[in-house]
């Protein structure tokens, strides 16, 4: 037995036993998340149940399992959705209430831009107080309307009424900082051309204000009646109707393209309904944007503070003392970094920013207020320890013989640094930053106090100086799961989200990593050519 344990082999299979545990755990839990989050967008069948009081139930069914502590009994689950007519999106029954079920085939769902799913019947479209008979084949064409419809109001709403309020919100601190000023008759010239833009400004705001509330007039105009499974009339603006299915009728390739639509528009389009539906384009715009920010400032830092350590501090007190700090930064919980990242980036840098060049803005704060550009540096003194520690391996392993050939040649220290060890080290330097990128994309906890909200569907970049708006909020992928999991006021309806966006996060950190990877790789097998 003592030479058996002394063999070692039974330590090699309680590591490789170990990492196989290890690997089947992960793959069960990204599995897991596949295939809650694939299938949110795959079309269900509308079924109609009819129970043993009369009443009738229409919708999807959303799970079955036993009923707790009762033998042989049984329950379904069903998405009801109409919500506003209802006040809920799920309802259970009991299968020994249940007489009849069947399969609808004209029962329709119509995806709705607020209130969620309707199901029902389409019966007709209402016009001068009557109800025209309305085929489910004409509803493409209004719907069509409909959303050109909707997107000349968001263009009105975002980029014409958006630009008139960013100038007037521009002349109106001009303004102000104006009145800071010595009073003289330059000023008051200036600020009385200010007040005639801002005249100008105002009667094309109510133009288009008026312009507005003409589409919104018009978009009231046509309303379809629903016919619901309990015989109630519902009347539904074609304004508020995203798309209509009929999943009963659909085939294959028909669902197929219906889940294509509703996946391209999850990673393209913009959330709606408290996050619980449409897109998350904003979140994943933010977390990419926010990471690359991150990368950007961490790289530098912490390669200069690897480099001081290995290369000219030596085996000192002092270089001791700062390896342990880094160490122990690394186990420092992340809230307390966003303390941090709000008392000294957001308070005091902000607000010093603020004071010095927006004071006109105050006390409305600029800078000093949460913004993508504080997370993100906030994030950068998190995972300073992991590039410091991965830099000072890859410069630990740079061969002596270079060094020295480098010397030999006539070059001094800092030139043997920036030309010979620093480009060998590259590798490391980039395991460094990968390592950060995957832990600052999953951090949740110091953005919530620096600079991430609930819904910013605006992206931090538009068409006015300086483009790209480092002072804004942001969203991110990981608070959306956050919020939409425990935040959402419809918790139930919101579950498959949390899924999708999970299975979003994933991805996106797994692109992240392995275009790092690939750019590591390929400056790897550069200096190793190089170095032959």
């Amino acid at each position: 037995m003592k030479n058996f344990l002394r063999s070692g082999n039974p330590y090699i299979w309680l590591t490789g036993g170990t990492l196989t545990a290890c690997l089947l755990m992960i793959s069960g839990l990204v599995v897991l998340i596949m295939i809650n989050g694939f299938g949110i967008f795959w079309p269900r069948k509308i079924v109609q149940f009819t129970l043993q009081d009369g009443t009738v139930i229409l919708g999807e069914v959303a799970k079955r399992e036993s009923v707790p502590h009762q033998k042989d009994a049984y329950r379904t689950k069903v998405k009801v959705g109409n919500r506003d007519v209802y006040g809920m999106d799920f309802r259970w029954i009991d299968n020994a209430e249940i007489v009849s079920q069947t399969y609808p085939v004209h029962a329709l769902t119509f995806e709705r831009r607020e209130w969620g799913n309707l199901y029902g019947f389409l019966h007709g479209l209402r016009l001068d107080g009557g109800v025209k008979p309305l085929e489910t084949e004409s509803m493409a064409s209004l719907l069509g309307e409909s959303h050109a419809l909707y997107k000349k109001i968001r263009y009105i709403e975002k980029k014409e009424i958006g630009n008139i309020n960013y100038r007037m919100e521009k002349i109106r601190l001009e303004l102000k900082r104006l009145t800071l000023l010595q009073p003289s008759e330059k000023i008051q010239k200036r600020a009385a051309a200010l007040n005639t833009k801002i005249e100008h400004l105002e009667k094309i705001y109510r133009e288009k204000e008026d312009t507005l509330a003409g589409f919104y007039v018009k978009a009231r105009e046509k309303e379809v009646v629903v016919l619901l499974a309990d015989g109630r009339e519902k009347m539904v603006p074609v304004f508020q109707i995203v798309r209509i299915s009929m999943p009963n009728e659909m085939g294959v390739f028909a669902k197929m393209r219906f889940y294509i639509s509703k996946f391209w528009e999850f990673i393209w389009g913009e959330p709606r309904e408290a996050n619980t539906e449409g897109g998350v384009f904003p979140a994943i715009f933010g977390t990419v944007m926010m990471v690359l920010i991150m990368s950007i400032a961490v790289v530098p830092l912490g390669v200069l503070t690897a480099v001081y350590l290995k290369e000219y501090a030596g085996d000192s007190f002092i270089s001791r003392l700062v390896r342990i700090s880094v160490s122990n930064l690394a186990g420092v919980p992340s809230i307390v970094f966003g303390v941090f990242g709000l008392g000294f980036f957001i308070y005091f840098f902000g607000g010093g920013i603020d004071k010095l060049f927006f004071s006109e803005s105050l006390p409305a704060p600029t800078y000093g207020t949460g913004g993508i550009l504080w997370a993100a540096l906030t994030l950068s003194l998190l995972t300073v320890p992991v590039v410091v520690v991965a830099t000072e391996e890859g410069l630990s392993s740079v061969p002596k013989a270079l060094r020295e050939a480098s010397y030999a040649l006539g070059a001094t220290k800092i030139e043997t640094l920036w030309k010979v060890v620093i480009p060998q080290a590259t590798p490391g330097i980039l395991t460094g930053t990968i390592l950060a990128m995957a832990r600052a994309a999953g951090e949740v906890a110091p953005l919530m106090i620096t600079g991430v909200v609930k819904l910013a569907p605006s992206l931090p970049i538009d068409s006015h100086f300086p483009y790209i708006h480092l002072e804004r909020k942001f969203m991110h992928l990981g608070f959306h799961i956050y919020d939409v999991g425990f935040q959402s006021p419809n918790v139930e309806a919101a579950i498959p989200m949390v899924y999708t966006t999970t299975l979003v996060l994933l991805f996106t950190v797994l692109t992240l990593n392995l275009t790092a990877i690939v750019v590591r790789n390929k400056l790897k097998k550069w200096y190793n050519t190089g170095a032959m």
